[in-house]
């Protein structure tokens, strides 16, 4: 009996050219059924994978992703759900953390186009303060930030850079169409404005536009982020975890049109673009 679990546990574990199959599948947007189907593993099976990589893929990021030599840096939040909608969430999850609305906290370099952290979380003081404290803790230079003009980044970003910073909002101005209101779009942007917060930020550089396109990438590369559809997370940590393997691939694997290299590269943290193989392998290592 013993040899025979033994036998079936060999049997079980995935290969390194399946699990490269898999995360394939994953980080080209398709969703863990999809993937199950075409990896012709067991849906439990590329289930249970995914914690296992992404857990490998934040800790490495965590640890490579520091002292970065980012001049420019944009920030934004990007919005998802998880379990339900925040409409449709029972009484007893309401205001309960990880079910309902959740944001995604992310910044890019405006010249690297390196992600050099992200956050999930509320879209709240707490989370704002977390997010540019884990910014500031991983830049080298002083930066030009750029956000949108959501009010919890300007007590977040004066604590954690003081006045070492050239910081900005961008805030977009919408036609208020009352006819536009309860649709799923808003209403046509007419303009935008700029603010001036710390330091001497140029002109020139105040945009949002590198970071709001990482986000249509985010929606296109996972399918737990389609709007209108029903796939969506339905644990937070899944959430995390597969966000985290995006931007493993995203950084690290995925050459960039513009650049003509991986976003690492281009940040001088990495000499080479990865395969999938050297992400799986990240499972399992020190």
């Amino acid at each position: 009996m013993l040899e025979r679990l033994k036998y079936n546990n060999i049997m079980n574990k995935l290969t390194t050219a399946k699990r490269v199959q898999i995360v394939s599948a994953l980080v080209e947007g398709n969703s863990l059924r999809s993937t199950a189907r075409m990896s012709d593993t067991a849906f439990n099976t590329v289930l249970k994978l995914l914690p296992e990589i992404g857990k490998a893929c934040a800790k490495y990021q965590d640890k490579v992703l520091r002292n970065l030599p980012c001049k420019r840096v944009q920030c934004d939040e990007i919005h998802s759900f998880v379990y339900a909608k925040q409409k449709n969430l029972p009484d007893k999850k309401v205001g309960e953390y990880g079910f309902g609305d959740v944001w995604t906290w992310v910044a890019i370099c405006a010249d690297s186009k390196l992600v050099p952290c992200w956050l999930v979380g509320r879209r709240d003081g707490e989370y704002a303060r977390l997010f540019i404290e884990n910014l500031a803790s991983r830049l080298a230079n002083r930066v030009q930030l750029t956000t949108d003009g959501l009010r919890a980044y300007l007590e977040a970003v004066e604590g954690a850079f003081g006045s070492e910073i050239d910081y900005s909002m961008l805030v977009k101005l919408y036609t208020g169409d009352p006819q536009l209101e309860g649709k799923y779009s808003p209403g046509e942007c007419c303009g935008t404005r700029t603010a001036k917060i710390i330091g001497n930020p140029k002109s020139a550089d105040v945009s949002t536009s590198y970071v709001e396109r990482q986000n249509l990438t985010m929606r296109m590369c996972m399918r737990r982020f389609t709007r209108l559809t029903n796939a969506f997370s339905k644990k937070i940590q899944n959430h995390e975890h597969a966000i985290a393997l995006h931007y493993m691939h995203y950084n690290f694997a995925k050459i960039h049109k513009t650049l003509r290299v991986t976003p690492a590269m281009a940040a001088g943290i990495s000499d080479h673009v990865w395969s999938l193989e050297e992400i799986v392998d990240l499972i399992g290592s020190k």
